[in-house]
C-alpha cells in the first residue's frame, strides 16, 4: 500500500508540475516584452521576475535539495533583472527547470520522499519539498495568469471543453 502512495503522490506532484508550466507558457505566448518586464509599483514583481523567481525556487527545492545537484540560486536577482531575458529565454529556462525537477522527482523512492534536506536554511522532508514546489508553483502561476489576462483582455480557455458545472456523482 505504501508504494501505491508514493507512486501516486509523485505522479500527481509531477502532474501538477506539467500543468502550471504549461498554463505559464500559453501565458508567455500572449504577452509581449514589455508585458513580461512591466511592473506598476515596487511591490508587485514582473511575470518575467515571477519566472526566474520560480526557477531559483524549483532549483533549489527540487534539483538540488532531491537531486543533489550544488545550489547555485541567486534569489536577490530573481527579483531585480529588468529585461534580463527575452520571452523565449524565459520560455525555455521554465521548461528546461521544470523538466529536470520532474525528471528527479520521477525517480525517488520512498526513503528519498521521507529523508530530511536543508533548503533555504531549513528542514524538509522530500515530500514536504514537493509539495512547497508545487503550492509555490500554482501561486504564481496564478498571478501569471491574472497578470496576462488583465493585460491582454483575453479568456485563456485553459478549461474549454470541460463542463464545470457539471455535479460530482454520489
Amino acid at each position: 500500500m505504501e508504494d501505491i502512495l508514493c507512486t501516486e503522490f509523485i505522479n500527481q506532484s509531477i502532474k501538477r508540475i506539467n500543468q502550471s508550466t504549461d498554463k505559464i507558457t500559453t501565458c508567455m505566448r500572449e504577452l509581449d516584452e514589455k508585458d513580461v518586464w512591466f511592473s506598476p509599483n515596487e511591490h508587485l514583481n514582473s511575470i518575467g521576475n515571477l519566472i526566474l523567481h520560480l526557477c531559483g525556487n524549483i532549483r533549489q527545492h527540487v534539483i538540488s535539495a532531491l537531486g543533489g545537484v550544488m545550489d547555485i540560486r541567486e534569489r536577490e536577482f530573481e527579483f531585480s533583472a529588468r529585461k534580463d531575458f527575452t520571452n523565449v529565454e524565459l520560455i525555455k529556462k521554465l521548461q528546461e527547470t521544470a523538466s529536470q525537477a520532474v525528471d528527479i522527482i520521477q525517480n525517488l523512492q520512498r526513503e528519498d520522499l521521507l529523508r530530511k534536506r536543508m533548503a533555504q536554511g531549513a528542514s524538509y522532508s522530500g515530500v514536504d519539498s514537493i509539495i512547497h514546489v508545487t503550492e509555490h508553483y500554482s501561486y504564481h502561476t496564478g498571478q501569471i495568469i491574472l497578470l496576462t489576462k488583465l493585460y491582454k483582455n483575453i479568456d485563456m480557455a485553459f478549461y474549454a471543453g470541460v463542463d464545470l458545472n457539471k455535479r460530482n456523482e454520489s
